[in-house]
């Protein structure tokens, strides 16, 4: 037997109804930019780049993992984070997990985990919810001291210092300056 190519695999996905889950995870590629992580939001179906679901999809935690390494993060990029972990909990947890320790990104990871656990709670949604507490008790144990943001490190220190004072509880456990919170997200309801 011999394994299936990208090009036949890419095939497969776009005559078949393939869960994203099912897709290969891929190291993302470096100097994605925030076209790209829109785009591969839109393919996995998420409402607010509906428009832009022709590209090619990636695995949940791939597009998770490029979007948290990005320096610059679009907010209505980071708003769907979120999203994605909701929708997409059976994602590869152990390949993100891995990855994002690598990348020193796992407080933000840590960040919309339990942003997302909290929105799932509200929504009545306790599946998903008790799913996300073990992924968040792995974040927790490799938790980082250093002050982040989420994605946004051309932050100006007067913002730096606002975020500081007015970010939600979650934002400061995981240390990141946002002011992100459930009641913001556009799909929240």
């Amino acid at each position: 037997r011999r394994p299936l190519t990208k090009r036949l695999l890419l095939k497969l996905q776009r005559h078949f109804d393939v869960p994203a889950t099912e897709l290969p995870v891929e190291a993302p590629e470096p100097n994605v930019g925030p076209q790209q992580v829109a785009e591969a939001l839109g393919a996995l179906g998420y409402p607010g780049f509906a428009y832009l679901k022709r590209g090619t999809r990636w695995h949940p935690a791939q597009v998770l993992l490029t979007a948290l390494e990005q320096s610059n993060l679009e907010a209505r990029l980071a708003e769907a984070l979120p999203w994605v972990v909701l929708y997409y909990p059976n994602l590869n947890w152990d390949w993100l997990l891995e990855r994002v320790k690598v990348k020193d990104v796992q407080n933000r990871l840590g960040f919309v985990v339990a942003l997302t656990r909290r929105l799932a709670d509200h929504r009545g949604d306790h599946a998903t919810a008790l799913k996300l507490l073990p992924v968040e008790q792995q974040l927790e144990r490799a938790r980082l001291v250093r002050e982040d943001t989420l994605g946004r490190d051309s932050m100006t220190a007067a913002e730096r210092r606002w975020l500081h004072d007015k970010r939600s509880p979650e934002a400061q456990h995981w240390n990141l300056l946002t002011d992100l919170v459930p009641e913001h997200l556009p799909y929240a309801v």
